[in-house]
């Protein structure tokens, strides 16, 4: 019988902590959440390995080490409101839930959404909505959010996201250039969104997330 826990605490020890990530709260929910109950059931033995797990076409669950290091540039305060974009099957929101006050989940697959749902109830995470509706789209019905995060590549940021994020509050994206992304921070103040680069990591460009082509005549 595989020992999740023990996987677990190496995942931290190995992919989490060396990319020094040190803050308690992120620690601790990644040491707490089942990150095996989140993934497709077949693939529960790669549940903590130290690169994107994929799900399906342009879809992945982030690795470890670049969620954690989100997480870490964006310190969510217990009393904030998170919009995680992309949930997938709910390993994000999950962890995320153990830091903020109330997560919403957005997820535009019908069967993700729906197994996201079962998880995250048998996970107890009663503090996260699950928002079904196009990704680009957002949830503007339950915001404008303290902290936004993007569960996957982008090439652009929709404005339909940028409007929701509070003024004063944060985003993390990861804005991919062909094969090589990097994740940036943005803080918004007065309607507008400034950017820093955080560090570099991959992930496939979300669906409703890649650059419009260049009208060329």
């Amino acid at each position: 019988m595989t020992d999740f826990a023990a996987r677990r605490t190496m995942m931290v020890d190995t992919q989490v902590r060396p990319s020094d990530v040190t803050k308690f709260p992120i620690i601790d929910a990644m040491l707490t959440v089942r990150r095996e109950d989140f993934v497709p059931s077949g693939k529960r033995e790669a549940a903590y390995m130290g690169e994107n797990l994929p799900l399906d076409k342009n879809r992945v669950i982030l690795e470890p080490r670049t969620l954690a290091k989100m997480l870490d540039s964006l310190d969510i305060a217990n009393g904030e409101l998170v919009l995680d974009i992309g949930a997938g099957l709910g390993y994000s929101s999950a962890v995320i839930a153990r830091m903020a006050e109330a997560v919403v989940a957005v997820e535009e697959d019908e069967d993700f959404a729906r197994d996201a749902q079962d998880a995250l109830t048998e996970a107890g995470a009663d503090n996260v909505i699950l928002h079904a509706g196009p990704l680009q789209e957002g949830a503007a019905q339950h915001g404008p959010y303290d902290v936004v995060l993007i569960q996957g590549g982008i090439s652009d940021l929709p404005a339909a996201i940028a409007e929701q994020v509070k003024d004063g509050g944060r985003i993390a994206a990861l804005f991919m250039e062909n094969a090589l992304g990097e994740v940036r921070i943005g803080r918004k103040q007065n309607g507008q969104i400034s950017w820093r680069m955080a560090f570099n990591a991959s992930a496939p460009v979300l669906p409703g997330f890649a650059r419009a082509p260049a009208f060329e005549l």
